[in-house]
């Protein structure tokens, strides 16, 4: 896994512990839709219906996805079996989108 995955990872377990972490499809849409939702993470595992509901949401919504990891990888990094997560505060959001987007090479 490229180290920049690993920074990703460890800065969603983070989030987590710092209480900047919502988890799960409907929790995630209300975030959404009241913009309260600052990124949102989809497992690339996640079933199809699900993964363009949440997608369709957030992009009608202006909010960015990612959706390069998996299940089990996102569940390992946050302790928390889901597969759907959106993070609310806005530096976590900005820094995992950086590392993300080094990542890719942008």
């Amino acid at each position: 896994m490229p180290s920049n995955a690993i920074k990703v990872l460890q800065l969603l377990g983070l989030a987590r512990r710092a209480g900047a972490l919502i988890t799960g499809e409907e929790m995630v849409l209300k975030a959404i839709r009241n913009q309260k939702a600052r990124l949102v993470l989809i497992a690339s595992d996640t079933g199809k219906s699900t993964f363009k509901k949440i997608t369709d949401k957030a992009s009608y919504y202006n909010v960015a996805v990612i959706a390069d990891y998996d299940r089990a990888t996102l569940s390992d990094a946050t302790g928390m079996a889901r597969s759907i997560y959106a993070i609310d505060n806005a530096g976590f959001a900005k820094k995992i989108k950086e590392v993300n987007n080094t990542e890719k090479g942008e």
